[in-house]
């Protein structure tokens, strides 16, 4: 979230900054709403010193045994009409908190302007796409052809959008979790967590997701416990907990929200945290786009990587962060491209990103598999997560957060770039002790 002040102080220059990816802020519905917030406030401080100088004359009145009727019936009335105002103030306060929560972060002035994903910047490169002597199948035919990849069966059991792996696929699936996590926690530094998959909407509103994507997120009611009516509008403008319980659309929410509404300890900056977890996501809006394979599933797994760090150093964490999801790819061989994303296309609580995409054959493309962003304070002044300054005052955390990697399309350019003419996938050399010395996927093991 932004801060208000920021807005007050420069709202011209805040709004053309805003502007740049994309958003139109509401200019008109802000000032008034601000116009009248100012009114509010200083009849407010009118009334209560008005009361507080006849409070003392009451006080006066009867110390001398005067008749303070009239004084203390101009009091009553008074106190309605602050009661009133202060409901009013209330009210302006929660239509502002609803505007803040839908405005986006503001992109770091080195960000690239741009209109959509065409304009994103190439910054490196690493590996060489494997030229083929024959016709390179897509993960679907590949998977499918072994006998270890079935959509169809998904599709039964649960609709579009999932996939059931088995055998040596699914094992390699499991592979690819722990070596990511091994790697993290042993070389890089993170500490591993175990996480609830489901989280409460309070949680979603710190990193960002509610209220704006509510859409995205699967939601389940809690009717057996006599809440859960749905995040509504107005739990938007006052920041309430609707009762219910969301699945998560990535790790980074619960891993986020483990400093929320607390004041850390500057000597335990930074806290690099990191979690396996399945993600869920609806996909609304994506009707029509990567229908076929794994690219784009309303179910799949995730290692997280999050970093709470000290402001002044959350530029250098993110190329480290950026680094480590790397990191990954280049201990399985596979070609990637580092992308930094242009204004219109980072998300929403990003004020810079880095997409780290891998060269998937069978697409003859490269295609995201890690997004790695600063956030600055946006998602902390939502979450109040702090630390202790090196002069003892709270002050806000930055936040990062990064797919290290999405296990699901590592998998999908294990198979793409590994594939033998005999329709058989060599597994990478990295992940042979985990998979019990197996060098290769032949069909159902």
């Amino acid at each position: 979230m932004l801060d208000i002040q920021l807005l007050r102080s420069d709202l011209e220059g805040t709004v053309a900054r805003l502007a740049r990816r994309g958003h139109r802020f509401p200019v008109e519905e802000f000032s008034t709403l601000e116009t009248e917030r100012k009114l509010l406030q200083t009849r407010t401080q009118e009334l209560q010193a008005r009361r507080n100088t006849l409070s003392r004359q009451i006080g006066h009145a009867k110390g001398r045994s005067e008749d303070a009727s009239a004084i203390m019936a101009e009091a009553d009335g008074l106190g309605h009409d602050i009661g009133q105002v202060e409901s009013r103030l209330e009210r302006i306060q929660a239509e502002l908190q609803h505007i803040l929560l839908q405005t986006p972060n503001l992109p770091h002035v080195s960000v690239p302007v741009g209109k959509s994903e065409a304009d994103n910047r190439a910054v490196r490169s690493w590996g060489t796409p494997r030229v083929f002597e024959f016709a390179a199948k897509d993960h679907v035919s590949l998977g499918e052809s072994l006998g270890l990849l079935d959509f169809s069966t998904a599709a039964k059991l649960s609709g579009a959008r999932f996939s059931l792996m088995t055998g040596a696929l699914a094992r390699l699936h499991r592979a690819l979790a722990q070596f990511m996590l091994d790697t993290h926690t042993n070389e890089h530094g993170y500490v591993e967590a175990y996480v609830p998959y489901l989280v409460n909407a309070e949680s979603l509103l710190g990193t960002g997701q509610l209220p704006k994507f509510k859409e995205d997120l699967f939601e389940i009611p809690r009717r057996q416990e006599g809440g859960g009516r749905g995040f509504s509008p107005e739990d938007a403008r006052s920041g309430a907990d609707d009762g219910n319980l969301y699945l998560i659309p990535t790790a980074e929410v619960p891993l986020s929200n483990i400093v929320r509404d607390r004041i850390v300890p500057h000597e335990s900056l930074p806290l690099r945290l990191t979690a396996h977890t399945p993600c869920f996501r609806s996909e609304a809006g994506s009707y029509g786009r990567d229908t076929r394979g794994m690219i784009r599933q309303h179910q799949f797994d995730k290692v997280e990587l999050v970093q709470l760090v000290h402001p002044r150093q959350s530029y250098e964490a993110l190329e480290i962060l950026t680094g480590h999801a790397e990191k990954i790819l280049q201990k399985l061989g596979l070609p990637y491209r580092v992308m930094e994303l242009c204004t219109a296309d980072m998300g929403f609580s990003a004020t810079k990103t880095y997409d780290i995409e891998v060269w998937l054959p069978g697409q003859d493309a490269y295609r995201e598999i890690s997004s790695c962003s600063n956030c600055e304070a946006f998602q902390a002044r939502r979450m109040q997560a702090r630390f202790r300054n090196e002069k003892g005052r709270p002050e806000l955390l930055h936040t990062l957060n990064g797919s290290g990697l999405a296990i699901g399309r590592t998998l999908v350019a294990i198979l793409e770039n590994f594939q033998n003419a005999d329709g058989s996938v060599s597994i990478p050399e990295a992940l042979q002790p985990h998979m019990g010395g197996m060098d290769r996927l032949r069909g159902k093991a």
